[in-house]
């Protein structure tokens, strides 16, 4: 799992300039609910970036669900996004 983080940091990096990032796995708090798939995380994504910063929020985090399209769907559940 740890492994698989860094990987998404490293897709996050290569096209995008980063000052910090951070990945929570909320995936336990989802557990008991209708749609929860074993394998599937539910991540915050916690990034510092001037690049990010600079656009608006809706075309930010775009391009973060366009780096992630393939993890989006096979990987990731659900993604919640912070731009810092």
């Amino acid at each position: 799992m740890k492994n698989y983080f860094e990987e998404i940091k490293k897709k996050l990096k290569n096209n995008i300039q980063i000052d910090n990032i951070e990945i929570i796995d909320n995936s336990h708090k989802h557990i008991k609910h209708k749609f929860f798939t074993p394998g599937k995380f539910h991540l915050h994504i916690i990034i510092k970036s001037k690049h990010l910063s600079s656009l608006s929020k809706v075309n930010a985090q775009r391009l973060i669900m366009n780096i992630l399209k393939e993890d989006l769907k096979t990987k990731i559940h659900a993604l919640e996004i912070s731009i810092e």
